[in-house]
């Protein structure tokens, strides 16, 4: 046995800017606080959420930006360390890890996350077509399945034909005190001066599951009526056709599309009101943040994890999937001073602290 075994090893392909990598780093920060070892370990030690990685996480690096050559590689450091657990998220990360125990012979104890409505994100996207298949075949192998919702969890037990005891719905870990710290930094952007319209925010990647063309269309409408700024945080993906689009629409003065923001949290504090468009989720993250940061909210009522936030509408406005009508009546609702505030104890199930340790039950860290 290794002498310095670690508690918990976390496996991830990189710290790319997404919501489940956020997750990750929100946690390796808490088992740290308690006093546990952490491994992070990764086929690239690459991403923009590296620097938040606490220093005292060991990093492992495969060196192997493709998953398949890793797998040898992540059976031997099991083989070899140990650790108590590993924790991993993501396709086809979760099969990786799987079939690293399969091969390393290792007790560690192996605990897949789903992040996603997994039968949508396949018919959405074509890299993850095969996941339902892999996941039906060798989830079961898991000692511990976690979902990130409800409807998280519903799906993925009717696509892999697990029962529902086999999935434990887990929160993702979103408010920390770090989000509220960050939240207070300040924020050099002249829509933000006193006198200036409101600004309405989308944060997220830019393809095609944020649906930030419906999001674009319906500030158009809001335009319509009242003076206002749509300002969009994220990278990636389809910048070039929504900057069509909204030359397309005469929006050129008041749309700004921002680029990744390491802190968005000074953002999302000072928006008048956050809009998730997506057309589909797993458990948005943002959303969380927004209601976490006292913000008002918007978002479509897509599968999954809206309705539970929001708690079917009680604490934010919902909006039918692609109904740029809809959208931007929530949204004037909420400008004309019509807000629904969140109840404190709501936020209680998306606290580091509270989601922490449901998290060391099921990977079995004391």
């Amino acid at each position: 046995m290794p002498k310095n075994r670690p508690d918990i090893a976390i496996y991830l392909r990189l710290l790319s800017g997404g919501g489940a990598e956020r997750v990750m780093v929100n946690l390796m920060q808490a088992f740290v606080e308690r006093g546990l070892s952490v491994d992070l370990i990764m086929n690239t030690v690459d991403g923009p959420y590296l620097s938040q990685v606490p220093p005292e996480v060991r990093i492992v690096d495969l060196k192997s930006p493709r998953l398949l050559p890793g797998l040898p590689i992540l059976a031997g450091y099991l083989r070899r360390e140990r650790p108590i657990a590993l924790l991993s998220g993501l396709h086809y990360n979760n099969e990786i890890a799987l079939w690293a125990k399969a091969l390393s012979f290792s007790s560690t104890r192996v605990v897949v996350s789903e992040h996603n409505t997994l039968s949508i994100h396949a018919q959405r996207k074509s890299s993850d077509r095969w996941s339902p298949l892999l996941a039906k075949f060798f989830y079961p192998w898991a000692d511990g399945i976690v979902a990130v919702g409800q409807g998280v969890a519903q799906d993925l037990a009717t696509v892999t034909g697990l029962p529902s005891e086999r999935i434990k719905v887990i929160y993702n870990p979103i408010i920390t005190p770090q989000i509220l710290a960050n939240s207070q930094e300040p924020l050099e952007n002249p829509w933000f001066k006193p006198g200036e319209p409101p600004v309405i925010l989308g944060v997220g990647r830019l393809d095609p599951q944020k649906d930030f063309p419906t999001l674009i269309r319906a500030f158009t409408k809001v335009r319509e009526v009242r003076p206002a700024k749509l300002m969009i945080l994220g990278s990636r993906g389809e910048r070039q056709r929504l900057n069509s689009l909204v030359r397309d629409l005469g929006l050129k003065e008041d749309v700004s599309f921002v680029g990744f923001v390491k802190n968005p949290y000074p953002y999302i504090k000072r928006a008048a009101v956050y809009v998730l468009s997506s057309a589909w989720e797993g458990l948005p993250s943002v959303l969380i943040e927004a209601i976490g940061l006292g913000i008002p909210v918007v978002s479509t009522n897509c599968p999954s994890g809206p309705e539970e936030i929001l708690d079917n509408g009680k604490y934010g406005e919902l909006v039918p999937v692609g109904n740029s009508q809809a959208m931007a009546e929530a949204i004037l609702r909420v400008l004309s001073g019509q807000v629904k505030s969140v109840d404190s104890d709501w936020l209680e199930q998306f606290k580091l602290e509270t989601v922490t340790q449901k998290y060391l039950d099921v990977l079995g860290v004391n």
